[in-house]
């Protein structure tokens, strides 16, 4: 065996055991929240991963993954094994006409400029593309999202856009010193999920809440996330 193919065999392992042990982590904040594992969506993050590593993730069951710039997915998605994919990092207007219809979803829609420059490229292209409005949840100035004190008005603006379809809200909270400093943002978040499924707003299917990761996944579970979103912890460490 050459020293490549002993390499991929260890991380192979790797990748293995750490899905093994994030699933179980999963079942068991899913148990904690009142709901089944089954309720919790599992995405592999997938950012700087060679498509070797992530089809041996495929083939070991994930389903789901997520890409944070469309030139490495686009790079990428000829060597990918067949999985649904979310495009889930910023995604400038001048790149929309080249991911649209390559993903399932977009995750990260922060501004009503940026939902219709979507629409107008999937109606262009004869679909609706699937997002999620991203939420500045902590208010920090260094990230993108939509302002937390105009969310609603932004989401309703947003609902009322044809060629594109509103399944809900993602969020990346401040680093936090502890547990319960995350959970207090995702408890958050959750108020505004829930308040923004009562609205019923039209042109919608608000069913999906993304947040937690590799850190703090188990924390976004017990405060209502149904979709979480895992790089390091199943890939390991980034190499840039």
């Amino acid at each position: 065996m050459t020293e490549k193919q002993l390499i991929d065999a260890e991380r192979f392992a790797d990748i293995e055991y750490n899905l093994a042990r994030i699933r179980e982590n999963i079942a068991k904040a899913a148990l904690d929240s009142g709901r089944s594992e089954s309720d919790i969506k599992l995405m592999a993050v997938t950012k700087t991963v060679e498509p070797v590593y992530i089809n041996h993730a495929i083939e070991c069951g994930i389903d789901l993954i997520g890409e944070n710039k469309v030139q490495e997915y686009l790079g990428k998605k000829p060597s990918l094994l067949p999985c649904e994919a979310h495009l889930i990092g910023h995604l400038q207007t001048n790149k929309v006409r080249q991911i649209v219809g390559e993903v399932s979803m977009i995750q990260s829609v922060d501004s009503v400029r940026l939902a219709k420059e979507i629409a107008k490229r999937s109606l262009s292209a004869g679909i609706t593309t699937d997002i999620l409005a991203e939420i500045n949840v902590g208010g920090e100035d260094s990230k993108s999202g939509i302002e937390w004190e105009t969310a609603e008005e932004i989401l309703a603006e947003i609902s009322e856009i044809e060629g594109v379809r509103l399944c809900g809200l993602m969020a990346i909270p401040p680093i936090c010193e502890n547990s319960l400093q995350a959970r207090s943002f995702f408890s958050k978040m959750r108020r505004l999920f829930v308040d923004i499924q009562s609205k019923k707003l039209d042109n919608t299917s608000i069913n999906i809440l993304s947040m937690g990761m590799s850190s703090d996944y188990a924390d976004a579970i017990l405060e209502g996330a149904t979709l979480v979103r895992v790089g390091t912890s199943l890939f390991g460490r980034r190499v840039y």
